[in-house]
């Protein structure tokens, strides 16, 4: 194809930090009305690449073209200027403020000498373009009001509004429930007929082709290739990703499941979760499957003392225990991973070696004469049998990868001696690579007698690393399935409330 048949061409580009080639000679090209997958492992070099392209970064090397004309990019100021947008993974809304003065904000209309501002020129045209999105929501109501997929809408409005031309999508649906999926990509294939083009990254591989037309692959900084969507498979994409074949994505083991560990009864609070009871046994992974809203996660953080409970009991190895914080579940050998790790689990701004020790820190000495020699044996040990990528046990968590981060905080409640983990999406953020790795530790702790309670969003994981699946739909238990009863359109129903 000749250059003027791509909006977008990115030739050569290179990028190098201090001792690191982020992007080696990468070639990246995208059409008009296109929606395009990025697709790669944490580090691959996608956001680098993302970066260069709206501005952030500077390349070292390389050349891009933007129809046909070619543009260098010193600051983000310059992308914005040629139609460039980000949608970033964090909502990044003003919720204080209406979703006129969110799309509008810092440029508002006026009119007249006195330049007042044009409060109905901007309610109408914030109307028009929510008509485009065919989404039903009132100009004028306050941002922090709406939910997550909404907020995402009224960024995708202000990229409109600013007449945007390539839209960059960073992980957009992390925070939704499936519906709320559904009516993001009705409004992405929108915006492709309106001309613009997308640029879709994702960890989820089954997302990028339910939305995608092409998939581009990079892996170490280095463009594995770009295919049409439907010429490819989950095996191919995974095989680009990681350069090796993954062979069985969900290994399990024949592991021997004991005695009841941890019994749920009567849980209650409010209409949250309702009467609620369970079992845990020994050396088993039984998930909490539901959609968001279905008090999965409510009801973990009540078990582990997070979160109020107006009744119900726990029972620990047959006693009954009173948890009423984490504190209490520490001291029952219980840890919890829970899904926000950057805001609750890890403290990022600790090195690795701080962060394993943290829930057993009493172990170190006391006081004043606590051991940093002990601390980085402790260290050592689970960066070596986690296989945790790091420089150095006094890196600091916030430098490492999504994946190795959460080997880190596993590793804390493993240091800690905990013989009942709940994962609350443990693998959430993470790559295809990554993920594998945390499967098979998830298996290893359970060949030692560790039993997990888990809480997953994505269907296939669920149905190929759980040994028992408990749904939840409105705060109620809709149904139970053993491995041999796993059937993914039962669970969908039950996650659904449809009997």
């Amino acid at each position: 194809m000749e250059n003027n048949e791509y909006l977008l061409l990115m030739n050569n580009i290179s990028k190098e930090f201090p001792g690191v080639k982020a992007l080696k000679d990468v070639n990246f090209n995208l059409k008009k009305s296109e929606i395009i997958g990025l697709l790669g492992e944490n580090g691959a070099g996608k956001s680098t690449l993302i970066k260069i392209l709206s501005g952030t970064y500077t390349l070292t090397s390389g050349e891009i073209y933007l129809e046909g004309e070619k543009v260098i990019f010193n600051r983000p100021a310059d992308a914005l200027a040629r139609g460039i947008r980000v949608i970033y993974q964090e909502i990044t809304t003003l919720d204080r403020l209406t979703i006129v003065e969110n799309i509008f904000a810092g440029e508002y209309l006026h009119k007249g000498r006195s330049k007042i501002i044009d409060w109905k020129g901007m309610y109408e045209e914030v109307k028009s373009i929510l008509k485009k999105l065919e989404v039903d929501i009132n100009p004028n109501t306050v941002v922090g009001d709406l939910t997550p997929a909404e907020k995402k809408i009224v960024e995708i409005g202000r990229a409109i509004h600013k007449k945007a031309k390539i839209l960059i999508m960073d992980e957009p649906t992390s925070a939704l429930n499936e519906k709320e999926i559904d009516t993001v990509f009705k409004i992405i294939r929108g915006l492709k007929k309106e001309g613009i083009a997308v640029i879709f990254i994702s960890h989820k591989i089954s997302e990028i082709f339910k939305i995608t037309d092409r998939v581009a692959v990079l892996r170490d900084g280095v463009m594995e290739g770009i295919v049409n969507t439907v010429d490819t498979n989950n095996d191919e994409l995974i095989k680009m990703m990681i350069g090796r074949d993954l062979g069985e994505m969900y290994p399990k083991r024949d592991i021997k499941i004991g005695n009841t560990v941890l019994e749920v009864k009567d849980f209650s609070f409010r209409n949250i979760y309702k009467d609620i009871n369970f079992q845990l046994k020994k050396s088993e992974i039984l998930c909490l499957y539901g959609l968001l809203g279905s008090g999965r996660s409510q009801l973990i953080r009540a078990i582990y003392g997070a979160f109020p409970k107006e009744k119900g009991t726990l029972e620990i190895n047959g006693e009954k225990v009173d948890i009423k914080n984490p504190v209490d579940s520490i001291k029952y050998f219980m840890g919890m991973v829970p899904s926000d790790r950057k805001n609750e689990g890890a403290a990022l701004l600790m090195d690795v070696k701080g962060n394993i020790t943290l829930a057993n820190i009493n172990s170190l000495g006391n006081g004043a004469f606590l051991s940093s020699e002990i601390e980085k044996e402790k260290a050592k040990k689970w960066i070596d049998s986690l296989n945790i990528k790091t420089p150095s046990a006094e890196t600091l968590l916030e430098s490492l990868s999504g994946g190795n981060q959460q080997k880190v905080i596993l590793a804390r409640w493993l240091e800690s001696g905990s013989k009942i983990l709940i994962l609350d999406e443990p693998t959430i953020g993470i790559d295809v690579g990554s993920k594998v790795e945390i499967y098979k530790l998830m298996e290893d702790l359970c060949e030692q007698g560790v039993s997990i309670l888990m809480i997953s969003s994505e269907l296939q994981e669920v149905l190929g690393v759980s040994d028992r699946i408990i749904v939840m739909y409105e705060g109620n238990i809709t149904g139970e399935f053993n491995k041999n009863e796993f059937n993914a359109e039962k669970l969908m129903k039950a996650a659904s409330g449809i009997n």
